[in-house]
C-alpha cells in the first residue's frame, strides 16, 4: 500500500482534492439554492436531493468542460506552435509530428514499448493520438451534459417566471449556454498563457513544470 501510495501520489493528490472541493461546493451550493427555494415562497430540499438537482449538475458539468478543452487545445497547438523559452514547448527545432525515430514507434520502438506503438497501420494512428482523442471526447460529453442540465434549470426558471420552455437546440443558442461556457473558458485560456509566458523567467525548484533554476531564459521545453 505504502509503495502504491508514494507512485502515484500526484493523482491521488488531486483526485482528493477533486472529492473535498466536490463536497465543498455541494454544501456551498445546497445553501445558496435553499436560499432561493425561501425566496420564491418553495420548499427547502435536502442534501441528497439537491446532489440530483440541475443546478448542481450544471455547476459541475461547466466546469468540467473548460478544463478539459483546456487540455485538448494544449495537446494538439503544440504539436506545431512553440513559444521560445517555455517549458509549455517542445523544442524551436521540433514542430510537427516528428519523425518515427523520435517517436520510437514502429521499427524504432523498445522492447518495453506499448503494443499498439510497435504495431502500424490504424492501430499506431489512433494509438498516437489518443491522449488528444480522450480529452477532446471527454470535453465533448461534458460540454453535452452542461447543455442538458443547464437547460432544465433554464426551463425551471422560465417555469418559475409562468414564461415558455426552450428546447434543447433553443438553448444552445442561448445567451445563458455560451454566457456560462465562454466565462470558464476566458479563465482557461489565461492560464495556460500566463503558465507559458511566465515559465520563461520564473523557475520552481524541483518541478517538471520548471526549467532548472540556472537554465537561461532562452532555453525552451527544459524541466527541472
Amino acid at each position: 500500500m505504502k509503495r502504491f501510495v508514494r507512485e502515484n501520489g500526484l493523482t491521488l493528490f488531486f483526485g482528493l482534492l477533486l472529492l473535498a472541493a466536490l463536497v465543498g461546493q455541494s454544501v456551498a451550493g445546497r445553501a445558496e439554492f435553499n436560499s432561493q427555494q425561501v425566496a420564491d415562497g418553495q420548499e427547502r430540499v435536502s442534501y441528497l436531493q439537491y446532489l440530483t438537482t440541475s443546478d448542481f449538475a450544471v455547476d459541475v458539468a461547466e466546469n468540467w468542460q473548460s478544463e478539459f478543452l483546456q487540455f485538448f487545445l494544449l495537446i494538439f497547438v503544440t504539436v506545431w506552435l512553440v513559444q521560445r523559452g517555455s517549458t509549455e514547448s517542445k523544442g524551436l527545432g521540433k514542430t510537427g509530428r516528428e519523425s518515427d525515430e523520435d517517436q520510437k514507434v514502429g521499427e524504432y520502438a523498445p522492447p518495453d514499448a506499448p503494443a499498439w506503438a510497435r504495431a502500424g497501420g490504424l492501430r499506431l494512428a489512433i494509438y498516437s493520438r489518443s491522449l488528444g482523442l480522450a480529452m477532446g471526447t471527454i470535453f465533448l460529453l461534458s460540454w453535452l451534459a452542461q447543455s442538458i442540465a443547464g437547460r432544465a434549470a433554464y426551463n425551471g426558471q422560465q417555469l418559475s417566471q409562468h414564461e415558455d420552455p426552450v428546447s434543447w437546440v433553443g438553448y444552445v443558442g442561448s445567451a445563458d449556454f455560451w454566457s456560462r461556457s465562454l466565462q470558464n473558458w476566458q479563465s482557461e485560456f489565461l492560464a495556460v498563457a500566463a503558465m507559458a509566458a511566465l515559465s520563461i523567467y520564473l523557475r520552481q525548484r524541483g518541478s517538471p513544470e520548471s526549467k532548472p533554476v540556472g537554465s537561461a531564459h532562452t532555453a525552451t521545453g527544459e524541466e527541472g
